[in-house]
């Protein structure tokens, strides 16, 4: 992001250890999923949400890579073979986790959210500044921020547009929460963008494929000020929990959804021995191609 105008974000090592939107949601909602994530690394079998939704993502970053007179939805359709030959190619064992049925089911599923999409955008009207866009910059206080930004648009007035693709379905019980978090993810974009360009992001856009929805908010300065501070107070509270190995577990409804209970004190479980805080746990490493969570599907 050294090209474009504003204060530009300092250039750190990428094993350094960063706040992403994931991580903060995780301590949020409980601070041990936050430690068997981030710190203990505790396997996580992907869902077919999770790779559908990498397919997707994958399928539209290769649609905005064509002119724009060929992104129809014909195009974005053939797309879809490959975009799943790209997920497989970064992540190999996931073929060994779909049967051919579960494999072409999976591929349909993708092409009805492709083909839905085109009810709620025109691809060939605009030109994306940027597609799976890395964003790392460092706040006033030392935190570091790092994440990836499905999409961004310029206007030629200079307005910038954060767009977030959602293609999972959270169930009614789950909604207002899934909601919440997307929208914390994209306040947590908007102030990255804010730090490393000195742009305001005049509009924030989630498109919830599933549901055929947009969701288009304006944030104000003084909020993602206040928001910056949340953020900084966040990682401030992980690091204090990862001196000593105090993150305990927050029960709540999403324990539904986790896939710790064996290690979950609140569910009778054990968790590993603590391994300290580590030179650089994974904060939602950009290198890894599943990095769209699904939210708890119906």
């Amino acid at each position: 992001m050294s090209d474009e105008p504003g204060k530009p974000a300092r250039s750190r090592p990428a094993s350094r250890p960063a706040l992403s939107p994931s991580r903060a949601a995780d301590f949020k909602q409980c601070p041990l999923l936050y430690r068997f994530r981030a710190i203990d690394r505790l396997p996580e079998p992907p869902s077919t949400a999770q790779v559908r939704g990498s397919v997707v993502h994958a399928a539209l970053e290769q649609l905005y890579g064509l002119p724009a007179d060929q992104r129809g939805p014909q195009t974005v359709d053939a797309l879809v073979a490959p975009a799943w030959e790209q997920v497989i190619a970064a992540e190999p064992e996931l073929a060994d986790q779909l049967d051919a049925e579960q494999r072409t089911h999976l591929l349909d599923e993708a092409r009805k959210l492709l083909s839905g999409y085109y009810r709620l955008e025109d691809p060939t009207r605009f030109e994306p500044q940027s597609c799976e866009q890395r964003i790392e910059v460092e706040l006033a206080d030392g935190t570091l921020l790092r994440g990836i930004i499905d999409r961004i648009d310029v206007a030629p007035t200079g307005e910038l547009r954060v767009v977030d693709y959602k293609t999972g379905k959270a169930p009614p019980e789950a909604r207002a929460l899934a909601e919440f978090k997307a929208m914390f993810q994209m306040k947590f974009y908007a102030v990255a963008l804010l730090r490393s360009r000195g742009v305001l992001p005049t509009r924030l856009r989630l498109i919830y494929l599933s549901d055929g929805q947009l969701l288009d908010y304006s944030p104000d300065e003084v909020e993602l000020l206040r928001f910056e501070k949340t953020l900084m107070a966040i990682w401030h509270a992980i690091q204090s929990a990862g001196a000593t190995g105090d993150f305990r577990p927050r029960p709540s409804r999403l324990c539904d959804w986790c896939a710790h209970h064996a290690h979950c004190p609140a569910f009778g479980g054990t968790p590993p021995p603590y391994p300290g805080w580590p030179e650089a746990p994974d904060e939602g490493n950009p290198d890894t191609v599943l990095q769209h969570k699904a939210e708890p599907a119906a």
